[in-house]
């Protein structure tokens, strides 16, 4: 018989998956191990500094933009002193602790604001332009770390000049709770700069301080195995086909302390686009950190071995029933016939026929046994009868099925289900607590950053000059891909010059925001910055914000569906499809906003909940945007929620697994059942009905096997007899097969 056909194989394959999945079972329904950290904490700690890498790095490419904008400004128009470039520099953007502008002939120092920014670290080939002028990372003799930002002024009639702008090199002004650490370090593992931690003085007990301490001795050993894996290419630091952030990211687990171990998630810099040219920020191999103390999940209980083994041991029971059931109703008949007809196609035809019971054997064993005594000359309807009861060859296929069905189903539906009293980690809450606020730092600050550019392009706008100023907004609309249209709106409102889309109207006063937002019953909001023109009488130049461009920024790993609302709880922007001004879903979230802006002054310290109902989980957390800019008083909110049930909690995790367990068992009943009734079942009944037609007298349909198993030898058989059966009637004085065929 071939490896493949016959009934043998479906009942072996049937027999080797029950096993291999009961092993199975018994491993991913009982303990998951010690795990010491839940794996949804992990990836939280991963996202968490990945938010801050992509924040900081951010911050870096928008530093080192503004200041080549302001040289282009400043190299495109009139020679001005360097004083005033400095003047126009900190009245349009407010990020520098200090501003120079040097002779880059001679070196000396032409006009300064802010601190004082030391020079030992300009050499003479960045002086002369020998080295290219990219950010460099100063530390002061104070222990502070400034980023040093350069570009180089060249106005007509002057000697060339280095503008040299200092920043503080800071991890995201967010709240990071009471015991997370962020750092910013370097390519060595150097700590170049840290928050979170407390000082000492101001602890109140020993335990505080020999918290900070290890939180200290972690952070600086973490930060330097941190640095050294972000030196990996980020497409071999990934598993391969793997996608999401575009840099070099992961997690850490150090020593324990007190119950509790230290997890760190670390991000390097990367490019928020990594098929376009590497970002500043990227090229200075910075990486950022983020560490917390979690307290050590508990070993797998002992009764989450017994249901494993419950499970299994149930699926093996189940298992002998239905292959018992297979191999006596289908595969031992199935034999006996093979036999029984290749022993009558032989001339053995003095020994009755053994019919079996039921089914298809039973009517091919009959019309055998009703061949056999035509051949012997006896009379053919004197033979067995007919069976009353035709359950056929399908009765025993269903009856299998139910017995594995019996395990699949209670396993996939009824097994490690979970509802609305799941217990969900307070750190998840709390990430995602701290995350939404870090969030909605970020998108206040690309909302201001928006305004500053509008103020550094209005004080380039000459009046009277249209053409010009055309020209000037079509070239800063090409480079801010966050607006959809430029326009200038004079005090009447009339728009005298734009670029980009078709302007919207602008609501002109003294008591109107810098920041506005209309549009309500159209498809998407309309989002307006503006800047006043310097040079204008009472002209404003504005800005459209493209939704687009906030969604952009909504959209992280682990975070859900993240919404931007208004004062009333309209949305403006989401992670996810979304109407205008639409309401949030859910009253829980509604009062979840207004908890937070009351409690602004106080921080998001409480902005974060669980919402239970619809026999789910939800963790929910509000963000309002406080700090400084055109947005400090906008009153929006950036909320966000996700199904707990998308987290790697242990709680999901076995519902998962069970329901993979269930759904490996159902594959395999409707693989193994599928191939019998392919290969046994729909053969067998089409051989029993041929099978009677023989032995009704029809001797001169031809049989043809079509598959070499055991019902293709049946069938050569009935062949067989049925050219024996033309023979005896041809010659009726012929007893027995001829020897011709019987050596066949």
């Amino acid at each position: 018989m071939p490896l493949l056909g016959g009934i043998r194989p479906p009942i072996a394959v049937l027999c080797i998956l029950i096993l291999a999945l009961s092993g199975l079972t018994a491993k991913v329904l009982g303990p998951a191990g010690d795990t010491v950290v839940p794996k949804a904490v992990l990836s939280s700690q991963r996202y968490f500094a990945e938010d801050g890498a992509i924040a900081l790095r951010s911050s870096i490419d928008e530093r080192v933009a503004d200041l080549q904008r302001t040289a282009t400004a400043v190299n495109s128009g009139s020679s001005v002193k360097p004083e005033r470039v400095l003047s126009d520099l900190s009245r349009a953007y407010q990020k520098w602790t200090g501003t120079t502008v040097l002779d880059l002939e001679s070196g000396e120092v032409l006009a300064a604001r802010g601190e004082t920014i030391p020079l030992a670290w300009l050499d003479e080939d960045t002086l002369t332009g020998g080295k290219a002028l990219k950010p460099r990372i100063v530390r002061l003799e104070t222990g502070d770390v400034r980023l040093m930002t350069m570009v180089v002024l060249e106005q007509a009639g002057q000697p060339q000049q280095l503008l040299v702008a200092s920043s503080s090199l800071t991890v995201p002004a967010i709240n990071l709770g009471p015991f997370r650490s962020m750092s910013v370090v370097a390519e060595d593992g150097e700590v170049l700069a840290t928050a979170g931690f407390e000082r000492a003085e101001s602890l109140n007990s020993d335990q505080e301080r020999a918290e900070l301490s290890f939180r200290h001795q972690q952070m600086t050993r973490l930060a330097d195995q941190a640095a050294k894996r972000a030196e990996q290419h980020p497409v071999r630091a990934k598993e391969p086909g793997a996608r999401g952030y575009p840099g070099v990211s992961g997690t850490l687990l150090g020593g324990e302390h007190n119950g509790r171990v230290a997890t760190v998630g670390y991000a390097s810099l990367a490019s928020s686009d990594p098929d376009e040219k590497q970002s500043v920020a990227a090229g200075l191999g910075l990486s950022v950190v983020s560490l917390l103390p979690v307290v050590r999940q508990e070993a797998g209980q002992s009764d989450r071995a017994l249901l494993g083994l419950a499970a299994a041991g149930a699926l093996v029971l189940l298992g002998l029933v239905a292959v018992a059931v297979l191999w006596r109703n289908v595969q031992r008949p199935l034999l006996h016939l093979f036999l029984e007809s290749r022993r009558l196609a032989r001339g053995d035809l003095h020994r009755p026929v053994s019919v079996p019971k039921r089914g298809e054997a039973a009517r091919i064993g009959i019309a055998l046994e009703r061949l056999r005594r035509r051949l012997t000359g006896d009379d053919p309807a004197a033979g067995p009868p007919a069976p009353r009861r035709r359950m056929g060859t399908r009765g025993p296929l269903v009856i299998t099925g139910v017995l594995l069905l019996l395990w699949c189903v209670p396993v996939g539906l009824l097994l490690n289900r979970t509802d609305a009293t799941v217990s969900v980690p307070t750190t998840i809450v709390n990430d995602q607590r701290e995350r939404t606020d870090m969030m909605a730092d970020r998108l206040r600050r690309a909302l201001n950053e928006a305004q500053a550019d509008l103020v550094s392009v209005s004080h380039l706008i000459e009046e009277g000059n249209e053409r010009g100023t055309d020209s000037l907004l079509n070239d800063a609309l090409a480079k801010h891909s966050r607006y959809q249209s430029l326009y200038v709106v004079d005090p009447s409102g009339a728009v005298s010059a734009r670029a980009g889309g078709e302007p919207h109207a602008w609501s002109n006063g003294e008591d109107q925001p810098e920041v506005q937002v209309g549009g309500k019953g159209g498809k998407l909001p309309i989002l307006q910055a503006s800047a006043p023109v310097s040079e204008g009488k009472g002209g404003t130049l504005v800005g459209e914000i493209r939704v687009q461009f906030l969604n952009s920024l909504l959209v992280r790993p682990g975070l859900g569906e993240v919404r931007v609302v208004d004062a009333d709880g309209l949305t403006i922007a989401s992670s996810g499809g979304f109407t205008a001004f639409e309401k949030l879903p859910g009253e829980a979230l509604d009062n979840l906003v207004r908890a937070a802006n009351v409690r602004v002054g106080a921080g998001p310290v409480e902005n974060g909940l669980l919402i239970r109902g619809g026999g789910k989980v939800t963790v929910a957390a509000a963000a309002p945007f406080s700090g400084g800019g055109v947005t400090a008083d906008i009153g929006w909110t950036l909320v966000s929620r996700q199904d707990a049930g998308h987290l790697r909690i242990a709680p999901y995790e076995r519902e998962d697994r069970s329901v993979l367990a269930g759904l490996l068992g159902l594959a395999a009943v409707i693989v193994c059942l599928g191939w019998i009734h392919l290969v046994v079942v729909r053969p067998l009944r089409a051989l029993a009905t041929s099978a009677e037609k023989l032995a009704d007298g029809d001797l001169k349909t031809v049989l043809y096997p079509r598959y070499q198993d055991e019902v293709g030898a049946v069938v050569r058989s009935l062949e067989l007899l049925r050219q024996q059966a033309q023979a005896h009637r041809q010659n009726p004085t012929h007893r027995t097969a001829d020897p011709r065929v019987e050596g066949k």
